[in-house]
């Protein structure tokens, strides 16, 4: 069973699914590190640069990562719904990534949206992100909750909301390793 986990930078996601991993063991794939590992061909020195890659290329690498992780039977897909662009939201799963992939679940982690503002905050030295406000960012989480019942509407998966709220990781990621159960 392939499995889309999914939030917008800061929502916790990694941390969420890595907590997860105590209780329900199955291999991840991080999306963005499979195509970050073929942009380096396009002279890409981190992940936040393929996000200003021409809507082109960021397609070509779309498809050749979900290649890749389709060869993987039984996995989680960290990976984002949704990716805020220049040129606007580009489906970060659109028609062809998800007919290659056929997930069977789509888990969106989200945060409050101060919650993940102040996150961000936190980490600022660490990625180089734009900056969002909390209507930006709740437009986002928004984008993306409209992107996961899309793409269940092309695959036949469900969808599942897990919140990670602050100082409540424990439960988040007991809700997203029951949603990971076969």
């Amino acid at each position: 069973m392939r499995v889309i986990v999914a939030g917008i930078p800061g929502a916790g996601k990694t941390t969420v699914l890595n907590e997860a991993l105590k209780i329900k063991h199955m291999e991840v794939i991080n999306y963005g590190d499979v195509m970050f590992e073929m942009a380096k061909e396009y002279g890409i020195n981190n992940r936040d640069e393929m996000r200003r890659l021409p809507y082109e290329k960021q397609r070509e690498l779309q498809i050749k990562a979900a290649k890749k992780i389709a060869e993987k039977e039984n996995v989680i897909i960290d990976t984002h719904c949704t990716i805020k662009t220049p040129y606007g939201y580009l489906p970060g799963l659109p028609y062809d990534v998800l007919q290659i992939l056929q997930p069977k679940r789509i888990i969106l982690i989200e945060a409050l949206p101060e919650e993940i503002e102040a996150r961000r905050k936190k980490d600022a030295e660490v990625r180089q992100r734009d900056v969002e406000g909390r209507e930006e960012i709740e437009m986002h989480q928004m984008m993306n909750r409209i992107a996961a019942m899309s793409y269940a509407t092309l695959t036949n998966a469900t969808v599942k909301i897990v919140k990670n709220r602050e100082g409540r990781l424990q439960e988040a990621a007991k809700e997203l390793a029951m949603a990971l159960e076969d």
